[in-house]
């Protein structure tokens, strides 16, 4: 009881005008406790010291069914905010019925900091910080620490604890700040959870929640199972509008063709409703168990324009230090750098991965121009080199700080000069007779660079903010026009987006590399698609294979490729002229 009211404090509202709604719903027979029907039992324990949130206690507590038998692992539901709902007595009777599966209940309450004299000191409460934010940092503290906690302890009666891994095995749930926790620990690992309860959901401006119903628009569908409760009378404060918040969310669930359920009332920001809704929304979200969620088919224009369905990310090769500075010869074969070894390595179109077996001078940017010559840019001398198809090594230009190039039709090559984040950038062009001139000056570190498939334009990405720059070119190669053009996405846990690499395809789509994976932005600037990649963040891509239809990705210490609908735009083609953008 003592935890059912610790959980209910959070609900109340910040600020309610008018006559509250009188609140009635029938209730499920799987609310009511039944005779005759098997009782689990509920233990409570105590997760000390957090590494992820570094000094929390949390309370939780462990509902373990009747049937379970300790011989093998059980499903597992995790709430937020101890135990609401009724939910030990919802399982007792759905697990009774055969309408939900074996499983172990996990009930934990937000996190604290316990003040170290608890007459004068406040204790630290962090629900906000864990609950409301995005990212997978409450996700990895379930997985990390609080379920490997559970599987430490025993029932009353001395049968181990086992739980199932998988996300078809497993829900998740709660209400209001702690239905966000609930859906932001689906969104970022699908794989471990894959069935969401949502009461009440915070999908609104207190961390960041306001933009889901953008984001799920923008990335490939999620194997992934919803049910959303609110009702009309729910807060409309200085965050946002509840209600109309979840309702977005499910329009853009919907959108990407997310399996979702919804309940819509009259009431305000109180659990009522989603007590009421529990047993209905447990026989739905494990339904057809153990069969698996599937993934639906989104509407998103650009998505059906680039992917081909079954095709995912494959691994080209892995083991080296850092790669980087992918780029493709005429061929199609792709080339890239592991900047730390000093290697450069080829991908032939056969797939084998090849050691150039030359000492790169730690070189990372690179590029190849109409006669099959490759120039990169060696961050250990500071220079340009190139290598003819013979191999034969060049100096090109030296004392130039240089990460990434792009070299141009004409010759003209363009290499963007970091020097760290806090000191201004710099963007050299290199013209073909060795001549190098600073075209622009200032950018919070100028990282990768393409040109537009007219090559009348070129983007530079600045890695220290979440922008993508768009400059002129004039005839003489200098640049003008300078502009924030690309407004891409940061995840939670950073101040900048962390663009790198970036290509163009034929269609005038920009891919660029950042923190979140591959974000798509269309000629006008804006992000249509958000591709995450397996290993984390990338640092650069290229189009390869004999159409330029494979995307190749360096993403720390591995290589993936994956094949698309759209070709890529090499600098040593002639230039085009893509289509007039939708505005």
């Amino acid at each position: 009881m003592k935890a059912l009211l610790y959980a209910c404090l959070f609900f109340l509202p910040v600020l309610t005008f008018g006559q509250a709604p009188v609140e009635n719903y029938p209730v499920d027979p799987a609310s009511v406790a039944h005779a005759g029907v098997p009782k689990g039992e509920v233990l409570k324990f105590t997760l000390q010291n957090s590494k992820i949130f570094p000094g929390q206690m949390h309370e939780y507590w462990v509902y373990i069914p009747a049937q379970y038998d300790g011989t093998k692992p059980a499903c597992v539901y995790i709430n937020q905010d101890g135990i609401q709902n009724k939910a030990p007595i919802v399982f007792d009777n759905l697990i009774n019925s055969k309408e939900m599966p074996v499983t172990i209940g996990v009930f934990v309450s937000p996190g604290r900091i316990v003040a170290a004299d608890q007459k004068t000191g406040l204790d630290r409460y962090n629900r906000s910080l864990e609950y409301d934010g995005l990212g997978d940092a409450y996700a990895r503290f379930i997985l990390q620490e609080l379920l490997p906690d559970v599987e430490k302890q025993k029932t009353s009666d001395g049968r181990a604890i086992h739980l199932l891994k998988t996300g078809n095995d497993r829900a998740i749930g709660g209400n209001s700040s702690g239905a966000i926790a609930a859906f932001t620990a689906a969104w970022e690992k699908p794989n471990e959870f894959s069935k969401v309860f949502s009461g009440i959901g915070t999908y609104v401006g207190l961390r960041g929640g306001e933009r889901y119903s953008s984001l799920v628009r923008k990335y490939e569908p999620r194997a992934m199972r919803v049910f959303l409760q609110d009702g009309s009378n729910d807060q409309n404060s200085y965050p946002g509008d509840w209600f109309f918040a979840n309702q977005m969310m499910e329009r853009s669930l919907q959108f990407v063709g997310t399996q979702v359920e919804h309940a819509w009332g009259e009431g305000n920001h109180n659990g009522k409703q989603a007590e009421a809704m529990f047993p209905a929304a447990m026989r739905w979200l494990w339904k057809d168990y153990p069969a698996p969620i599937t993934t639906g088919i989104s509407k998103n224009a650009m998505l059906h324009d680039i992917i081909i369905p079954g095709e995912g990310w494959e691994l080209v090769g892995e083991g080296y230090g850092f790669t980087e500075g992918l780029i493709a010869n005429t061929a199609g074969e792709v080339y890239f750098q592991d900047i730390p070894n000093a290697k450069t390595y080829k991908v032939g179109l056969d797939g084998k991965v090849t050691d150039l077996k030359i000492d790169s001078k730690k070189a990372g940017g690179t590029g190849f121009d109409n006669k099959g010559v490759r120039y990169t840019v060696a961050t250990a001398t500071n220079q340009i080199l190139s290598y003819d198809v013979k191999g034969k090594e060049k100096v090109v230009a030296s004392d130039i700080p240089g990460n990434d190039i792009a070299v141009a039709k004409n010759g003209n090559m363009y290499v963007t000069a970091p020097d760290g984040m806090e000191k201004p950038s710099k963007i050299y062009l290199v013209r073909p007779n060795g001549e190098k001139v600073v075209v622009d000056e200032g950018m919070k570190y100028s990282n990768g660079l393409a040109l537009t498939p007219d090559q009348t334009q070129l983007y530079v990405a600045e890695m220290g903010t979440h922008f993508v720059y768009l400059f002129s070119i004039n005839p003489d190669g200098t640049l003008s026009n300078k502009q924030r053009y690309d407004w891409l996405y940061t995840p939670d846990n950073q101040d900048n987006a962390g663009a790198d690499g970036l290509k163009v395809d034929s269609a005038g789509r920009v891919y660029i590399a950042t923190r979140l994976g591959i974000q798509v932005a269309d000629q006008a600037g804006r992000v249509n698609i958000i591709f995450p990649i397996p290993n984390g963040q990338p640092a650069n891509l290229c189009f390869g294979g004999s159409n330029f239809d494979v995307m190749y990705v360096a993403c720390k210490d591995k290589v993936y490729r994956r094949k698309f609908k759209t070709r890529g735009v090499n600098t040593f083609e002639a230039p085009i002229k893509p289509n007039k953008p939708r505005l």
